[in-house]
């Protein structure tokens, strides 16, 4: 069972390989992937429990629903959502029922419900979690961080990692600048009671429709951007007022926020020992509903380049691969979003209208979809063939164990070698004890999304993100360079 020292007041010293700060789904997945891994992880969570009030995001898109199935819990997330195309670009739907993968959708289901089974998923492996506290401040030195919490407790960690949101203090204290654009628009955003049923549908920069326990949702633009006080029911009321010329008897609200269309991104995922992920690291306007699939991603990219370092098997350096892959991904995000609030904030709708007849076509479809979902994402890991860099797809292999899907071998967050023509044994042997080599055979085409069918491989070595880092055959000198630069050593 997970440790919650929520109510445990005598700790007042604590030690661990990596401090997370932030319980959200980032800081979640950042743990979950440590500890698979091997690496002694504290979360530390303001929040009492994993109770959101608001939903917040409502959904996960292809990719995230792949990284949770490489770690077994996809299941759980598609039993409590709804599976459905959910990707869409300025308000325009993109369909990728069409894309070769096993997930070729997306999921409606909101970050509440993410967050409670997550929170499950990481008390079964055990996840340490501080509740009630934040972070005070830290020093760093040549070996690690020394913490200070709000209620006086002293952590001291090999790194820190700040999954804490768009205000990270961690970021902050760091030293590392948030650079981007300031809002342009801000949207009120609740969930209320109401006398009487509006029409539910897309109007005022946002739109109004059904919410949990027979409340409405309503998201809805306010004339100004910035705002010194929290939002008040009034303050709804005077929002829906402006869009349908009522307030519909708007009360009892379970929560009022606002957010903005604001896009700024660290400079540096990483200053020595302190690292950052998630909206810690960016923040965009919500549209597209990329932002937890990003955080995600970001996790799974650093926990186990994280678990190598401080496990002594990889070199300090290889943290730094975590900013050159992500910050590119989260930059063209920030792209992407501010564009769809360019399109849709044209009066007109003329715009919209253009880049939706682009959009019916299947290159261009192709093109934005697989960029929302995810499913197009390829890092530069120095390799010719079209699969190297690029996610693995979750093929149906046959071993002599019998049939296994790819991403069931990948459960345990480990660098995986799928040998095709059982002559790679060699190879790998210096790196027995942190490699799977799988000996296996599939009979069905190598297909990925946007390039198409590939010619099946001999050898694959895939990293714990999901990622292939190296396609050859037995006897190829890049494979033990690649083994090296991505796990360390011989031995």
């Amino acid at each position: 069972m997970a440790t919650d020292t929520t109510t445990r007041h005598g700790d007042r010293a604590l030690t661990c390989a990596v401090l997370v700060v932030g319980a959200g789904p980032t800081g979640m997945m950042l743990a979950a992937e440590l500890t698979l891994a091997g690496a002694d992880v504290i979360v530390v969570e303001r929040r009492p429990d994993a109770e959101l009030e608001s939903a917040r995001s409502r959904g996960l898109h292809a990719r995230t629903i792949e990284v949770f199935d490489q770690r077994g819990v996809a299941d759980r997330l598609l039993a409590a959502g709804t599976a459905m195309q959910v990707q869409a670009f300025a308000g325009i739907p993109l369909d990728i029922s069409d894309f070769p993968a096993r997930h070729p959708y997306g999921l409606a289901l909101t970050q509440r419900e993410v967050e409670r089974i997550m929170s499950a998923w990481i008390d079964e492996l055990g996840v340490t979690i501080v509740r009630r506290r934040e972070l005070q401040r830290f020093a760093s030195d040549d070996a690690g961080v020394d913490v200070e919490l709000s209620d006086g407790t002293s952590v001291r960690a090999q790194y820190l990692v700040g999954c804490d949101g768009g205000r990270s203090t961690v970021r902050k204290a760091a030293g590392i600048e948030f650079a981007g654009w300031d809002a342009t628009t801000c949207w009120i955003h609740a969930e209320v009671e109401m006398t009487e049923r509006p029409e539910f549908g897309l109007r005022g920069g946002g739109g109004i429709g059904p919410a949990d326990d027979g409340r409405v949702g309503v998201t809805l633009i306010e004339p100004d951007v910035d705002h010194d006080r929290e939002p008040t029911l009034e303050d709804l009321r005077a929002a829906l007022r402006r869009v349908d010329g009522t307030d519909h008897g708007a009360h009892s609200p379970r929560f009022i926020s606002r957010f903005t269309d604001m896009s700024r991104q660290a400079v540096a995922y990483r200053s020595g020992r302190v690292l950052l992920a998630g909206d810690a690291a960016h923040v965009h306007a919500p549209l597209g509903g990329q932002g937890l699939n990003l955080g995600v991603q970001d996790a799974v990219n650093l926990g186990w380049k994280l678990a190598q370092v401080v496990g002594g098997t990889s070199p300090d350096a290889l943290l730094d691969t975590y900013h050159d892959e992500r910050h590119p991904v989260a930059a063209r995000v920030l792209q992407n979003t501010m564009a769809q609030r360019a399109i849709g904030a044209e009066p007109s709708g003329a715009l919209r209208s253009t880049i939706a007849e682009i959009l019916a076509l299947d290159d261009a479809r192709r093109h934005v979809a697989g960029m929302i979902s995810g499913l197009d994402i390829r890092y530069d890991l120095r390799g010719r063939h079209p699969l190297v860099g690029r996610r693995m797809p979750d093929l149906d292999l046959v071993t002599d164990a019998g049939p296994v899907r790819v991403y069931e071998l990948m459960r345990r967050a480990r660098p995986l070698l799928l040998d095709f023509e059982g002559s790679c044994a060699g190879d790998v042997a210096g790196w027995a004890d942190r490699v799977q080599r799988v000996e296996a055979r599939c009979g069905e085409p190598w297909e990925l999304p946007l390039v198409g069918a590939v010619d099946p491989p001999s050898a694959v070595l895939v990293r714990p993100d999901g990622h292939v880092a190296w396609v050859g055959v037995a006897g190829d000198p890049e494979l033990s360079r690649a083994l090296e630069r991505w796990f360390g050593p011989a031995r």
